[in-house]
């Protein structure tokens, strides 16, 4: 009897102790369930608080940059642009509309002088020579990473406007990787919006003694140990017209055929950009090109002014050493006109 009762109080012993570790891991599992269960709301009201903070940001964000359609023909729509510089804000030029253009040339054919004529603009801003440092046309990437920052208002230079830029653009001569690359090159253009404005001289040979005396300076420094492709005074000028080149009249005709190649090519791998033809001897005969330019690039008309002084001037004859030999040369030839052609200003 004794072993019975003791036997059945360590079964009751035992039970009870199952029964409390039964209900101590009972209790566990609905903790666990809970804090789960608190965790999962609280993520979820969180995330309704959130989101209508958010809502309300972007909505302000997009009426503040807003901007009212300008009157444009539909042709005009891919010529306009707005750009977000990286460098600095805008601020009220936000919504003044940016036109992008460039100007294609070749060395000695007024580009420069031309180009005075824009920057005095004071909605027009044209970079110079930008592709004249060679790391910058290497490559078509580097082509393109610089034209991205020219056309994103992050090119600082003196042409950058304080007014708000209703123009912007650089000048490029054709041996300047532009060639070689002209089919990526004509896609970005085309894919940017941008116009081109071809500058060119009808007379090569004037063109090939502006080369050769600005060669010759470089090298001698006439003014005062300086040398300038491009002068301020009369004075300046008539010290650099003093120099009277010598051509190569063996390689005279080549190197013009080369030249006039190289400006049809140029016409045709960008027929189909939006441009305009401009010659040199034209803007200089008349000065209501400009106005014709103005009109291109969709910019109030300016009294534009230049400072710079021309340095060749009067006939050929004067300004060539072997006269007799470049005549004779070109007589009867294509070229022939180059001889007489002459501009008065």
């Amino acid at each position: 009897m004794a072993d019975d009762l003791s036997s059945s109080a360590t079964k009751d012993v035992l039970l009870v102790k199952a029964t409390k570790s039964s209900t101590l891991l009972w209790r566990m599992a609905v903790l666990v369930f809970a804090m789960i269960c608190g965790v999962y709301i609280c993520s979820i009201c969180l995330k309704q608080i959130s989101i209508p903070s958010k809502i309300g940001f972007v909505d302000i964000k997009v009426i503040n940059q807003t901007c009212p359609e300008p009157n444009l023909e539909p042709w005009e729509i891919p010529y306009v642009h707005y750009p977000k510089p990286n460098t600095y804000s805008r601020d009220e030029c936000v919504c003044s509309p940016v036109r992008y253009f460039t100007i294609l040339s070749m060395q000695r054919s007024g580009s420069g002088w031309f180009e005075t004529f824009l920057n005095n603009h004071t909605n027009i801003s044209s970079n110079g020579e930008i592709f004249s440092v060679k790391v910058r046309r290497s490559n078509i990437s580097t082509i393109v990473e610089t034209l991205d920052k020219i056309y994103n208002l992050d090119w600082i230079s003196s042409a950058s406007k304080n007014e708000c830029t209703a123009a912007v653009g650089l000048k490029w001569m054709l041996n300047q990787g532009l060639m070689q690359h002209h089919e990526q090159i004509a896609d970005y253009f085309k894919t940017h919006g941008v116009s081109i404005i071809f500058l060119f001289r009808r007379n090569l040979l004037r063109r090939m003694v502006s080369i050769l005396a600005n060669q010759y300076d470089r090298d001698t420094k006439l003014l005062n140990g300086t040398h300038k492709s491009h002068v301020h005074s009369p004075h300046e000028a008539e010290i650099l017209a003093k120099y009277r080149p010598t051509i190569n009249s063996t390689l005279l005709i080549r190197n013009l055929k080369q030249v006039n190649d190289t400006t049809t090519k140029a016409l045709e791998y960008f027929k189909s950009i939006r441009h305009i033809v401009l010659y040199y001897e034209d803007v200089v005969k008349n000065r209501t090109k400009l106005l014709d330019v103005q009109d291109f690039l969709k910019v109030p008309h300016k009294d534009l002014k230049s400072r710079q002084v021309k340095i060749h001037k009067g006939l050929l004859s004067s300004q060539i050493e072997n006269w007799n030999d470049v005549s004779k040369t070109l007589n009867g030839t294509p070229y022939e006109s180059f001889l007489h052609a002459d501009y008065r200003k």
